[in-house]
Parts: C-alpha cells; structure tokens; sequence
C-alpha cells in the first residue's frame, strides 16, 4: 500500500466532499461535529484503557474508525481554513522540540515512570 502524505489527504478529502458530499458543512457545524468525534473516541479509549468496562454490544473494534472519523473532520476543517496541515505539523514539531527539548527529559515525574517498567 502507498503511503499518504498530510498533503495528498487534504487532496482526497476535498475532492470526496466535492464528488460525494455535495458540500462542505459549515466551519461551526465542522467543529461540533469533531468535538463529537472526539467523544466518541474517548469512550471507547476509557473502556478499552481506563476503569470503564464495555457496554453490552460495544466493543474496542472502532477504535481505528473512531481516530479516522477524528482526522477526517480536522482535515475538513484546515481545508476549510486554508491551513496546510503539514506545513502546520512541521512547524509544530519544530516549536516543540525547541521549546521542550530539556523540559521533559529533566522532568522527575517522568524518569520515575520510565523506573517503574
């Protein structure tokens, strides 16, 4: 299988919206819509990870599904936008290595996890 650049997603999402979704929804309907993605992956991450146990009929299954409908709404959204994602997360991984290249690792809270395994 080939390998999908942040670029070539935003391609084919746009063109999925133009072709198969008539439209994009708007902005504020776009983000509703990701902050319910996001509720619905974090249920399946506190049942899967967390304290929570599955509901009948529920299961870990969408766990991937559940991430790709998250990505698909923010790729909608920096579409939308104009935002080059890539670009975007080249830049952010910049700004945090910068930023934090001493920080965690002098970080005592997280030595003492690394201890521990």
């Amino acid at each position: 299988m080939n390998e999908l650049t942040i670029k070539q997603a935003q391609k084919q999402v746009d063109e999925w919206i133009r072709t198969i979704g008539v439209r994009y929804f708007s902005e504020l309907t776009n983000m509703a819509i990701l902050t319910e993605e996001v509720g619905e992956l974090a249920r399946i991450m506190a049942r899967k990870y967390g304290d929570q146990s599955f509901k009948a009929g529920e299961t870990a299954d969408t766990l991937a599904d559940e991430m790709a409908d998250v990505l698909w709404v923010l790729i909608c959204l920096a579409n939308q936008t104009n935002v080059d994602l890539e670009e975007a997360f080249r830049k952010n991984i910049e700004k945090k290595t910068l930023r934090d290249k001493e920080r965690h690792a002098s970080n005592e809270k997280l030595k003492e996890d690394l201890s521990r395994k």
